[in-house]
């Protein structure tokens, strides 16, 4: 079999396999819960301030259509977890769709997207911890990575690697603090919303696009404009595709996975519209978006300091369930690669006890730590949006293949006008790539060279199906 035609056949993806595999301990409210501890965090605590740098009061329209784009991504994502409910999210879904050479491209991105993701909210959570760690006497160049003058930002890499310990302890138990924790997250979310409402002005809306629409280089040379911030902020909608990844570990995955990805998206949402409406209301954008943590800026503005500390508190206890969901994604599309053959298959062995892949969870904190620790948070977001924008293209693509190719299948969930939807995905996304910085997409495509490169080296004749066997038993 030629490894540009190898596919999995989509009645065994999600059959038992040779390999280890992982605990069914999840319900629909730990997947709601995962996907809105991956979506509200960085996204809406800290990038709605350099949105709004991008963009002015037009960050509300950027925030509009990056959900749409989502919206529609997960739609389909909705389809195809629930046909082919197992682990590997769109890496799993391309490699029934279209094959092994496109699957192992988007399995890279996503390796890409979910280390990314955990090392930028890391520097975001350690922007609202630095009170913390100085009033312990941590010296300022232990607070900033060498971008801002320092030697490494400590926070950042302290948080990657307790979150990489927590996960290591157990799906379940890790889903019931994410859970907690995404209570505290939303808690504080309506306190900042209910204190800035009486400080509503409208004026704060004109001019509403000061930078015009599309992403068109400032003065600086810096992409600006709503599309521009639009593809920035894309970061801050993205989790539900971590959602996904927990298919093997669902208890009744035709159910949950679409109560878990459709339900966490909406409410999502509605809270990012809600919370940007009532920011730019209360402070004029040109003024909170220099602040590295602009919610709290604009409490502190507002004259109410003590609720300002606790919402920067309730960040650094809760911002934490980000990461926790991304480096679950990441482990778990690390572990089924590996199963897969792809990567080595010592990388895919299950701890006895907790019934996770402690290796790669470990692996991916060591990553995200280091990545955290010496680089800023808007480049990392850029490139991480790069990864998922790739992702939600397979994604689109794979249900426009499958529906073609096999349309009589039973779909639990069908995504409604499935054409519309799925190219809504792939051509929003294509506009969200091109709207991104020069550099990011060239160092996006250096990373596809060297994975292309590991993948002719080593996965495309040690993998599974290159082996000559099925991939399951």
């Amino acid at each position: 079999m030629s490894f540009w035609t190898r596919r999995k056949a989509i009645d065994t993806a999600h059959a038992g396999h040779d390999g280890p595999a992982l605990k069914k301990t999840l319900s629909w409210y730990h997947l709601v819960a995962l996907g809105v501890g991956a979506i509200v965090g960085t996204g809406i605590y800290t990038l709605t301030g350099v949105g709004a740098g991008l963009a002015g009061p037009g960050v509300i329209l950027s925030f509009l259509i990056a959900g749409a784009v989502c919206a529609c991504a997960a739609l389909c994502y909705a389809e195809l977890s629930t046909m082919i409910p197992a682990s590997g999210s769109a890496y799993t879904y391309s490699y029934v769709a279209m094959g092994e050479p496109v699957a192992w491209v988007i399995g890279w991105s996503l390796i890409l997207e979910y280390t990314l993701v955990c090392a930028a909210v890391a520097v975001g959570w350690s922007a609202h911890a630095q009170g913390l760690f100085k009033m312990i006497g941590t010296p300022d160049f232990l607070l900033a990575g060498p971008h801002a003058g320092g030697l490494i930002n400590l926070p950042a890499v302290i948080i990657s690697m307790a979150v990489a310990g927590l996960l290591a302890l157990g799906t379940r138990e890790s889903a019931t603090v994410n859970m907690v924790l995404v209570v505290i997250k939303i808690a504080a979310l309506a306190v900042f919303v209910a204190l800035c409402l009486p400080a509503f002005d409208a004026s704060h809306f004109t001019p509403f696009m000061p930078k015009g629409f599309a992403a068109n280089p400032g003065p600086d040379g810096v992409k600006v404009g709503v599309m521009a911030a639009a593809s920035l902020i894309f970061f801050a909608f993205y989790g539900f595709d971590a959602v996904s990844t927990a298919a093997e570990e669902t208890k009744n995955p035709k159910r949950d996975l679409t109560i878990g990805i459709v339900g966490s998206m909406a409410a999502c949402t509605a809270i990012y519209m809600i919370v940007a409406a009532v920011s730019i209301g209360a402070s004029r954008t040109e003024v909170f978006s220099a602040s590295e943590a602009p919610l709290v800026f604009i409490l502190e503005t507002l004259k109410h300091p003590k609720v300002a500390a606790g919402v920067a508190l309730a960040a650094v206890i809760a911002l934490p369930t980000v990461i926790l969901a991304f480096m679950y994604g990441q482990s778990r599309i690390f572990f089924v690669m590996a199963r897969d053959g792809l990567l080595p298959r010592a990388l895919s062995r299950v701890n006895a006890k907790t019934g996770t892949p402690v290796l790669m969870t470990l692996l991916t904190g060591v990553l995200a730590a280091v990545l955290s620790g010496l680089l800023p948070l808007k480049e990392i977001a850029e490139l991480a949006n790069a990864g998922t924008l790739a992702a939600f293209i397979a994604v689109g693509a794979s249900v426009i293949v499958l529906r073609l190719r096999e349309p009589a299948r039973q779909r639990v969930f069908s995504t409604p006008a499935w054409p519309v939807v799925a190219a809504g995905a792939i051509l929003g996304c294509l506009y969200l790539f091109a709207s991104l910085p020069a550099k990011t997409q060239h160092y996006f495509l250096y990373a596809q060279l060297i994975g292309l490169a590991i993948y002719f080296l080593y996965g495309v004749r040690r993998s599974v199906l290159a082996q000559g066997s099925a991939p399951t038993k």
